[in-house]
């Protein structure tokens, strides 16, 4: 089974546009002709055209956005939509990350209108999943797992799951320095994988991507990387960095 490799830079709300362009031709320098790692470079909105004009000709980059609206236009003031998305360069987009959950209060419901505007503008959506400190601690993460990816899956059809790219985070490793053990990691992405295997069949489940995305670092990866259902990281803070970004990208 040969699944997509991505390693895909997630900067938040980080970086000016003149710091944004500096870290992104000091990767290219670096890991440009490594073309067994899809590289996704994730910036926040103002900087999305100029990011994609850097990198759209360079070898196996894609350009990604952290959010988008549930719908195609209208008066959402502050808002971006997929369609405005996809006219500026975009492949992917992140849906479903924690801190959309936490900080934003976004739903099933939310992520469900906000992938199909994704997949009808022809962008690939990054499906985040995961759970807090306290359900894992409670022994309810399977079955708040179970729980994010059937609400929202059980809308979508065989076609259309097979544009998407899953990613667990388990939030208690998100920016707190803790990351999950690579047993934990395998773990848990080898009962995703059970899960699709459930909701479609065992064919869609292998060849779709999982993503680790619970403070992946240049030290870690290697190992995450080694795990058999592992197939690359959602990167935040080091993607901030160029080197640690290129370490985690030749980590395969």
């Amino acid at each position: 089974m040969s699944r997509q490799k991505i390693v895909a830079g997630n900067w938040k709300m980080n970086k000016t546009l003149q710091e944004a362009k500096t870290l992104v031709d000091k990767i290219i320098n670096q890991v440009n002709e490594f073309d067994e790692v899809t590289k996704i470079i994730i910036p926040p909105f103002p900087y999305l055209e100029s990011i994609h004009s850097q990198i759209s000709k360079k070898s196996n980059f894609a350009l990604g956005a952290q959010n988008c609206h549930t719908n195609t236009n209208g008066a959402f003031t502050g808002e971006v939509s997929a369609n405005m998305l996809q006219s500026v360069g975009c492949e992917y987009v992140l849906v479903g990350h924690s801190e959309r959950r936490q900080y934003f209060k976004e739903r099933d419901a939310d992520f469900i209108l906000k992938i199909k505007e994704a997949l009808n503008n022809n962008i690939k959506p990054i499906f985040c999943i995961g759970e807090t400190i306290h359900e894992r601690k409670t022994d309810n993460h399977f079955k708040v797992i179970t729980e994010q990816l059937t609400n929202v899956l059980k809308e979508f059809s065989v076609l259309e799951f097979s544009k998407f790219v899953l990613a667990y985070e388990p939030v208690w490793a998100i920016g707190t320095g803790e990351t999950a053990t690579s047993a934990q990691a395998q773990e848990m992405h080898a009962f995703i994988r059970n899960i699709i295997t459930d909701i479609y069949d065992s064919s869609i489940a292998n060849n779709v991507s999982i993503l680790y995305g619970g403070s992946c670092n240049a030290q870690n990866a290697q190992e995450l990387f080694r795990c058999a259902d592992v197939d690359g990281g959602l990167i935040g803070g080091a993607s901030l960095k160029a080197d640690d970004f290129c370490k985690i990208i030749y980590s395969f």
